[in-house]
């Protein structure tokens, strides 16, 4: 199997190419500070990574601007810390500010002349639009957790995927899905038969950070440890052909 065996990529986004983690712990900067004991970076990726998911679970249609206040409410009561209304929405719409990691804009625009570009994410639509300007991109089409009413890793999420996909010619097998959660991407895309590729961004940190244990190691077809790594490899598979 080649990079060059594809000719749509499908891409996870918050992790993958907007960098979340630094924008989570900065979105909850103030509530980490009035702890009485002090709380490490993966300390709170790890407590809100286990409150979004269950929230995502029970609330699976609410958009994710308004389940991200629940998750701050979560945090805060776990911790044992005041917090108020405002706090918390000012919170879910915090999700606009987070950065683009800094190889996404180029590696994307690169990967554009050679691939559909193709976003599945567990956000908003609202939201996802200022993250689309961070990116400099224009996608050849993009799904959510708002359009589906869903979230990943649910199986329906892939499925819509698929189907508009589809709809438009393009099939499976020519699909390389690319994403840093093993828990929200690559163990679905492994349980439908779908090629994808590890951005390994945590790949000198332990743990798994703001996502989930998967539970086990799924199947990825390839590996890499930021979006700068997979463009250069295209680079060079594409110069052998």
């Amino acid at each position: 199997m080649e990079l060059t065996d594809f000719d749509t990529l499908t891409f996870d986004c918050y992790g993958t190419l907007i960098d979340w983690e630094s924008g989570i712990f900065a979105g909850l900067n103030a509530l980490i500070e009035r702890a009485r004991t002090p709380l490490s970076r993966d300390q709170v990726l790890e407590a809100h990574a286990r409150h979004e998911s269950s929230q995502q679970k029970y609330t699976p249609a609410k958009r994710y601007q308004e389940l991200l206040p629940i998750v701050y409410k979560r945090l805060a009561e776990e911790w044992g810390l005041s917090f108020t209304h405002e706090e918390c929405v000012d919170y879910g719409r915090s999700v606009r500010n987070w950065p683009a990691f800094e190889d996404a804009v180029a590696a994307l625009h690169y990967l554009k002349k050679h691939y559909k570009l193709v976003i599945l994410s567990n956000v908003d639509n609202e939201t996802f639009s200022y993250s689309n300007a961070r990116l400099q991109v224009e996608f050849d089409a993009i799904f959510t957790a708002e359009d589906v009413g869903s979230y990943k890793p649910s199986a329906r999420n892939f499925e819509y995927m698929f189907e508009k996909l589809s709809e438009r010619g393009i099939q499976k097998e020519k699909i390389l899905h690319a994403a840093e959660s093993l828990f929200h991407d690559h163990k679905p895309a492994s349980e439908f038969g779908l090629a994808s590729c590890w951005i390994y961004r945590r790949h000198s940190q332990p743990g798994f950070g703001a996502t989930m244990n998967p539970g086990w190691q799924p199947n990825v077809a390839f590996r890499f440890n930021s979006m700068a790594d997979f463009a250069k490899a295209h680079q060079e598979a594409a110069a052998k052909k």
